[in-house]
């Protein structure tokens, strides 16, 4: 029982803060859908002073404790984390509308199996199986979506086609190396063992000076949020807040809200992601993963107010279902199997 508390937690954290946190981000860039940049400087930068007293250490070199991991290893795991995110959030500069973008992204699933089996792993059918279905599951669902609203929009689709197939090339791009990337950190923790921690304070910390190339842009997109109308505060809440707290988010920007609200459920969510990448494979991080996407896409839908159709019914039906068939094979039939093996070989 012990051993399924990490995992637990990691899906608390999961499903709670990554799906706040997609919540923050649509609210973001349906106003200013040029704020990638600046969303995951805000993130970056929040993420690593809050794991920063993990590290800490006053008597090692540069206040840090040693790492078992040689330091080139933590730069090619930053340079692949900082590109991977800013190409996903690049992406909706692309005209890419939140429903395209969880269609892209529910290809890594298939991109982190084919990374693995490049790599001499082995998976059974039905984890194939169950992999291809929740990720036709989660493209049904926001396909739905996604041209429903196309139909309301054919006038100015030509206009943005150019644009639109840039930002699916980006979405790609950033699929293939989320999955190198996720072999590469599983091989990290192979090797010099699992201290997710270590990870996620160095691939945050070593990605800052990444930004300074981008200063200007990130100065504008800044100077835009701030000026969008002041925060609301609803009433009921109002009333249990402290009032100089009141009055400090009543003076302060609605989008800026979103983006330290951004900040602070995006750390939540890659708190649990490695919590989980270190405890389970990476085919199951991204499995998961893409169930939460799901209900993200479905929360969202609930929460501003659009219709959910019967293909959106659907492809909740295949992901959540092929989640199940993934869990069972995985978490029950292999190690069973396994045990049966074992027991054999003894006899023999």
């Amino acid at each position: 029982m012990a051993a399924l508390a990490p995992v637990i937690s990691s899906f608390s954290l999961i499903f709670g803060g990554c799906c706040a946190n997609v919540y923050c981000l649509e609210a973001i860039v349906k106003q200013e859908p040029d704020s990638g940049l600046l969303i995951t400087f805000f993130q970056f930068v929040f993420t690593c002073l809050s794991t920063l007293h993990y590290q800490f250490d006053p008597n090692g070199r540069y206040f840090l404790r040693s790492s078992p991991v040689p330091f080139r290893k933590w730069v090619t795991s930053a340079v692949l984390f900082f590109t991977v995110n800013m190409l996903n959030n690049w992406a909706f500069a692309f005209n890419i509308s939140v429903p395209v973008h969880i269609i892209l992204r529910s290809f890594g699933s298939v991109t982190t199996m084919a990374a693995g089996y490049l790599r001499g792993k082995k998976y059974s059918p039905l984890q194939i199986f169950s992999v291809a279905i929740l990720t036709l599951g989660v493209m049904v669902s926001a396909w739905a979506d996604a041209s429903s609203k196309g139909k309301t929009k054919a006038a100015n689709a030509d206009p943005n086609k150019a644009s639109f197939e840039a930002g699916l090339l980006v979405l790609l791009v950033a699929q293939l190396l989320s999955a190198y990337m996720g072999a590469y950190v599983e091989d990290v923790y192979r090797d010099h063992g699992k201290d997710w921690k270590a990870n996620l304070f160095y691939s945050h910390l070593l990605s800052i000076p990444m930004f300074a190339a981008f200063a200007p842009t990130l100065s504008a997109q800044f100077a835009r949020l701030q000026s969008s109308h002041s925060f609301q505060v609803p009433p009921n809440v109002a009333l249990i807040l402290p009032p100089a707290l009141n009055k400090l988010l009543a003076s302060t920007s609605q989008h800026v809200i979103y983006l330290l609200a951004n900040a602070i459920t995006q750390l939540l969510c890659i708190t649990g992601v490695n919590i989980l990448s270190a405890n389970t494979s990476a085919v199951t991080v991204t499995i998961v993963l893409n169930i939460r996407k799901l209900v993200s896409f479905m929360l969202s839908i609930w929460l501003f107010g659009n219709h959910m159709g019967g293909l959106m019914k659907i492809g909740a039906v295949l992901v959540f279902g092929a989640g199940a068939l993934y869990g069972y094979e995985t978490t029950y039939r292999i190690p069973q199997k396994k045990k049966l093996e074992a027991k054999a070989e003894k006899k023999a």
